[in-house]
């Protein structure tokens, strides 16, 4: 597995992003491939970490960083609050199709079709990503607060996993989401942990960490994207 920073283009210009892959992963054998959205946090190692867990599962990981190098401490909440509402929502989404894109062009990168997945903040932008993308096939959106309304679904066919806890602030737009999302024919799912808060699969911040949610979610995650990747 090898990890680094690399440069792909939107718009006209470039934005950065953590790369890692399993070694196995070449032109001869082809991995499938998945965008990891940060928090609001930024990309810091927690993100690059669980990219660097997608390589060691076999998928190609791009981390797009849409704070261009910003990254903020787990004890900083206001913050990193402030860095997310001044994050311009669009051009975050842009960039997360052009890392969508990036993955596309990559002779090591098989089937053309593209996972996302983020977390808090990531997470709403990862639902948008699946809703807008005809290239991505599956989405994993873990307590993505502000889940947007299900109509921007109506022509997308990725199958889309929610993730929360039962003590989320976020399950109440999570769940709308579900239910709305039931008037269309792509897969869909969502998965509730008991006695969970936000963050449980956060293992940097032990207040939340949730050891056997998170364990169980990373599974879920890998065989949704294993089953509609395939």
């Amino acid at each position: 597995m090898s990890g680094e920073m690399v440069e792909f283009a939107v718009n006209g210009g470039k934005a950065p992003g953590y790369l890692t892959r399993p070694a196995s992963a070449t032109e001869q054998s082809p991995k499938p491939a998945v965008v990891v959205i940060q928090e609001w946090w930024g990309l810091n190692t927690h993100m690059k970490d669980i990219a660097d867990r997608f390589a060691r599962a076999g998928y190609v990981a791009l981390a797009p960083d849409l704070y261009h190098g910003k990254v903020i401490g787990n004890q900083e909440p206001n913050e990193a609050q402030k860095a997310a509402m001044e994050l311009n929502k669009d051009w975050a989404i842009k960039e997360i199709h052009s890392a969508v894109t990036y993955l596309l062009g990559q002779t090591y990168v098989h089937p053309k079709k593209i996972a996302v997945v983020g977390f808090c903040m990531g997470g709403m932008l990862t639902l948008y990503a699946g809703a807008q993308n005809p290239d991505v096939a599956a989405v994993s959106a873990f307590y993505g607060g502000g889940a947007p309304k299900a109509d921007i679904f109506s022509q997308s066919k990725a199958a889309v996993l929610n993730i929360v806890g039962e003590k989320d602030h976020a399950l109440k737009s999570v769940q709308e989401l579900e239910n709305g999302l039931k008037n269309y024919s792509l897969p869909h799912e969502l998965v509730i942990y008991p006695g969970c808060d936000h963050a449980f699969f956060n293992d940097t911040r032990k207040e939340v960490y949730n050891p056997q949610a998170a364990a169980d979610a990373w599974k879920r995650t890998l065989d949704w994207f294993n089953k509609y990747l395939a």
